[in-house]
């Protein structure tokens, strides 16, 4: 298993499986456009609505997981990631993965107090590819 090919997989794809936990310890699941910005396997970043159910469940358990895919004719390969989410509202990162018509959703721009940043912090991961699953760890 070679992470590098793993990274590179990850950052080809057009959306992300984003997994939170809500107040009764259950799962939530929810499709996300792909991360604005990717540092490795290790950060993803994503701009969300500060008043959205997925932010408040972060902020009461920042624990989270990330699942990248894609589904071929014959292959199947999917990358789970297990780590934490915080939510981050300094305006440097703002600006950082603003993009132009991120307008459309938020109409204050990069100021509006309804957008906010979601940080993705890996832990571990499981790569399935082939009939084959590897564990790796994120360093």
């Amino acid at each position: 298993m070679d992470k590098a090919k793993i990274e590179q997989f990850v950052s080809k794809q057009r959306a992300a499986l984003v997994g939170s936990v809500d107040g009764n310890g259950f799962p939530n699941i929810k499709a996300m456009l792909k991360p604005r910005k990717q540092v490795g396997l290790k950060e993803f970043y994503f701009s969300t609505n500060t008043s959205s159910m997925r932010v408040q469940q972060f902020l009461n358990n920042p624990k989270a997981s990330l699942y990248f895919f894609h589904q071929g004719l014959i292959r199947y390969t999917g990358v789970m990631l297990i780590g934490t989410m915080e939510v981050l509202t300094d305006q440097e990162i703002k600006n950082e993965i603003w993009r132009k018509g991120d307008t459309m959703y938020y109409k204050g721009g990069v100021t509006d107090r309804d957008y906010c940043v979601l940080k993705f912090t890996a832990q571990k991961g499981r790569f399935y590819s082939d009939l084959k699953t590897d564990n790796f760890s994120v360093e």
